[in-house]
């Protein structure tokens, strides 16, 4: 009888991984860090003269003055009154000290959804990296990055600061790294948690396993202090829903996966048509849309009674929403600005409608297909903006490089959705740095060592010379176009200045230069 329960969890296990979402092989290595790749850490590095939004939700302050010693915030002292000429002499220009007048300053911000590229999409680890840094991200969240072994060289040398890259946590999916096979027992998931902690993981990508399988690995986790989040897919939701997930004590819900489905007003699983097949994507996509009015209403008992449940569990929802965004408006995504000069061949030639390609699901995508999603998100907007208004912890993340997403601009445009959900840019800005860096934290039972601007803190900050409160498009790597009333012409502003990790300061202008030149490279070769 056990033997014959074991061979159903195995089965059931192999319905709950997602099977067209594999890893290629492996992109390059980055390469070392090259000399003038970032400046620093220095004894002592002084921002003079800049606002401060320090990521906790508060107001912006200043001017002030940020001192630096080493990689460590220092202090944040006065630096005199808001419109009352400064009384000190401005030292002269040197490599350690940054004029920050007229600049913000926030905490560098923290990606919880993180994949590197493959040889069919992004072939070089570096084009990732940089593209993220130019956009302000200092910490991203594998999940997973690449393969255990791969990811976990990748980290070391980050944290070494030999390559230049964001901070990497590194999360692997059951299994992965070891040489035991699946991970299709409770027993075997007890044992790859306690390989993990063995073996520098930081945390558990999950998806939605069988509910004994789901518990141990859940409780390993908490054993050994890995983190955990989870794609709870559809073919295993109906067992797996978020809300049973969190009861066993996951802590991140990736997506939108598993929130609709305990709301179901009329079925308990989703009332699929009968032509389905899990594995046609766009059957997989396009009828996600299709659950935003088959729930129980925003606003009503059984809708606030579920948000209030994950608050109690202090849940936190990584929504995920530039992911899916094309899908309510392929042709914006497919022709946004950045894509001629930012965005690898390789990468437009991925996200170009496939059978093959994951996430290349617009096979015959229709206006009535890009509706429904465009209904779901106003459901979906309601959802995330409800748990925050409540005290829930939401968070900024991209899941690049599918549906026209290309890594560091889906970042902003993740801030930008949540600001359409009703965020407040102060609460756009804490979702991006202060509450994703408690759900790298806390499963480590660690204070925080980055996600705010405070004395003691990692030096991990971002500079931009446009308010980012009155307008985050300033964030992306090309700018806001703004009428110039002074020469009555249109020109582009903003564009993140510096992203400071570790006390380096990297020029972002220059990173999404070198990227540039990664991508004409390839278009030459092509040629």
């Amino acid at each position: 009888m056990r033997r014959a329960l074991q061979i159903l969890s195995a089965a059931l296990l192999l319905v709950s991984v997602p099977i067209l979402e594999a890893r290629q092989t492996p992109v390059v290595p980055a390469p070392d860090r090259r000399a003038g790749e970032g400046l620093g850490p220095f004894p002592t590095l002084t921002i003079r003269n800049v606002t401060v939004i320090d990521g906790t939700g508060g107001p912006p302050f200043g001017p002030v003055n940020v001192i630096v010693e080493q990689n460590r915030i220092a202090r944040i002292v006065s630096a005199g009154t808001p419109g009352v000429p400064a009384t000190e002499k401005p030292p002269a220009p040197a490599p350690n000290i940054i004029d920050g007048t007229g600049m913000y300053l926030m905490p560098g911000f923290v990606n919880l959804h993180v994949h590197l590229g493959d040889e069919k999409k992004a072939p070089e680890a570096e084009y990732v990296y940089k593209l993220y840094l130019a956009h302000g991200v200092t910490t991203i969240r594998g999940v997973e990055l690449a393969p255990q072994a791969f990811s976990a060289k990748e980290q070391a040398r980050s944290a070494a600061n030999a390559i230049v890259a964001p901070r990497i946590y590194n999360y692997q999916r059951p299994g992965a790294g070891w040489d035991q096979g699946p991970v299709d027992t409770p027993e075997k998931a007890t044992a790859w948690a306690a390989w993990c902690a063995a073996n520098g993981v930081d945390g558990m990508k999950l998806v939605a396993h069988p509910p004994a399988i789901m518990a141990a690995l859940l409780a390993g986790a908490k054993q050994h202090g890995l983190g955990t989040t989870a794609h709870l897919e559809q073919r295993g939701v109906a067992q797996m829903d978020a809300l049973t997930a969190a009861r066993l004590g996951l802590g991140t819900v990736t997506h939108f996966y598993g929130h609709f489905e305990p709301l179901m007003r009329d079925y308990r699983v989703q009332p699929w048509p009968d032509q389905m097949n899990y594995n046609d994507e766009q059957f997989r996509f396009g009828q996600v849309a299709r659950l935003w009015d088959k729930i129980y209403p925003p606003g009503s008992p059984e809708w606030k009674a579920y948000l209030q449940e994950h608050l109690k569990l202090r849940t936190v929802f990584d929504p995920t929403m530039t992911a899916y965004a094309a899908t309510r408006d392929v042709m914006r995504m497919r022709a946004a600005e950045w894509h001629d000069k930012y965005t690898l061949p390789s990468l437009m030639d991925f996200y170009a409608p496939s059978r093959v390609n994951h996430g290349a699901y617009y096979y015959d995508w229709t206006l009535s297909d890009e509706v429904a999603w465009r209904n779901f998100y106003q459901v979906w907007f309601k959802l995330v903006n409800d748990y925050k208004n409540m005290g829930g912890r939401v968070t900024v993340s991209d899941d690049a490089a599918f549906t026209y997403n290309t890594w560091g601009f889906g970042y902003i445009h993740e801030m930008e959705l949540l600001q359409e959900a009703g965020f407040h840019p102060l609460e756009v800005l804490r979702a991006a740095t202060m509450h994703p860096a408690e759900a790298l934290h806390e499963p480590k039972g660690q204070p925080l060592q980055f996600g705010i601007v405070r004395a003691g803190m990692l030096a991990d900050m971002v500079l931009v010379d446009q308010n980012p409160l009155q307008n985050l498009k300033v964030l992306y790597g090309t700018g806001h176009v703004r009428l110039n009333d002074q020469t009555g012409r249109a020109e582009r502003v903003g564009g993140i200045r510096y992203t400071i990790k570790d006390g380096i300061v990297y020029d972002a202008k220059r990173l999404l230069a070198d990227v540039a030149g990664m991508v004409e490279a390839q278009k030459k070769s092509r040629k």
